[in-house]
């Protein structure tokens, strides 16, 4: 087994595809013709951005895991012209891999979504607050889509507000209020969803719906039905697992290497190193002038 068929199968573990969405496009998505000699590096990223492929190229990385598919629509050509494309193609040329688990990795229990649920209410989970899928449990009881927090002591918005800007580290959320007292309005319930997750929240019973982007008019639906909505970027939801997921990665390669189901494979994990890309980030800045 290759050293990039030994990380996806562990990914699968981490993450297992199945739980994706139908809509989705997840597995291994470029597996390059040749093996990158002397290359024992992961780089995890949200994107497969031309920078992250320049610091891949730069580094002796052998595989990249792309959160989000960098393909997900059939193509009919790949050419040099299309920028994306043209990261696939000089992946491909140098003997570098790309993985994605997306939407798998949300449903995961403990993945995104859950990540995100200490973010809004703290790490004490059955002390401090609960949570539950927004659908149904998958059957194999390993998650679910979406979840709903409950708190089990009321806080105001603006607390709330807080807690997630101050936990994913950054600068500026975008709120929307659904009533009168606004940042004061108390709050019991939060619905979550990592990435862009209008589609799934309207019309769930909660008082805030927080997720990374939504359109206007699913903001305005939202906020007409009663619910407020916090938004704070769409990867920036994201972003800050990676650093949990290299943990997780780097923990299920020790168990291999410890107690090997292949002793092939363990000795090609052996010296493998986990690394968050530095260059993949938020596409989008806010500008105060």
């Amino acid at each position: 087994m290759s050293l990039v068929r030994s990380v996806c199968r562990i990914m699968g573990r981490i993450a297992p595809l199945h739980l994706a969405e139908k809509w989705d496009n997840v597995g291994l998505i470029l597996e390059a013709p040749h093996v990158r000699p002397h290359a024992k590096r992961i780089l995890l990223t949200i994107d497969l951005t031309p920078a992250v492929v320049e610091e891949a190229l730069s580094t002796p990385t052998s595989l990249i895991i792309s959160y989000h598919p960098p393909i997900f629509k059939p193509l009919t050509s790949i050419t040099l012209s299309n920028p994306l494309q043209a990261s696939l193609l000089r992946c491909a040329a140098a003997g570098i891999s790309v993985y994605t688990p997306h939407t798998a990795l949300d449903s995961v229990t403990d993945g995104i979504n859950d990540w995100l649920c200490t973010k809004v209410a703290g790490p004490l989970r059955d002390i401090n607050w609960t949570a539950r899928f927004i659908g149904q449990e998958f059957p194999d009881g390993l998650g679910g889509v979406g979840r709903i927090v409950t708190l089990k002591q009321p806080m105001e918005l603006k607390m709330l507000q807080f807690n997630i800007r101050t936990e994913l580290e950054l600068k500026h959320i975008q709120v929307a209020y659904a009533k009168p007292e606004r940042e004061k309005t108390m709050v019991s319930t939060i619905a979550i969803c990592a990435g862009s997750g209008g589609s799934m929240l309207l019309g769930v019973d909660a008082d805030v719906y927080f997720t990374g982007e939504m359109s206007h008019h699913e903001v305005l639906a939202a906020v007409q039905s009663g619910h407020n909505v916090i938004l704070c970027g769409h990867t920036n939801t994201e972003r800050g697992f990676l650093p949990w997921l290299a943990k997780d990665i780097e923990e299920f390669i020790q168990e291999e290497i410890e107690q090997p189901t292949d002793p092939a494979e363990a000795e090609l994990l052996k010296g493998l190193e986990i690394v968050v890309s530095q260059k993949d980030e938020h596409p989008l800045v806010t500008v105060d002038i």
